[in-house]
């Protein structure tokens, strides 16, 4: 069971590291409806302002998923598997020869 969760992590891992910008996106378009959502229920504000601290708490999550795509981008960095995951996509150069 506990390797099941494992590669159900990893795979989620993989699609993130390999879908950086639609993971922004989402999270971005999310945190934005949240927001709203939260704000309207809030009666005493203004429209305009529920607007604004809408957007302000997306670019807040948005500037946090960044930061944790760099994370990710690192640590794969930092461990060779974005080498490996290029190298795949490569034909060695020993075919190359004559």
């Amino acid at each position: 069971m506990a390797s099941e969760g494992r590669t159900t992590m990893e795979s989620v891992r993989k699609w993130v590291v390999e879908n950086k910008l639609r993971t922004v996106g989402t999270l971005w378009l999310s945190g934005l409806a949240g927001s709203i959502a939260y704000n309207w229920s809030r009666p005493n504000m203004k429209p305009s302002v529920k607007i604004i601290h809408a957007r302000l708490h997306a670019q807040a999550l948005t500037l946090a998923a960044l930061a944790g795509a760099a994370v990710v981008e690192y640590y794969d960095h930092k461990t060779g598997a974005k080498t490996d995951r290029y190298a795949e996509q490569f034909i060695p150069l020993e075919s190359h020869k004559e």
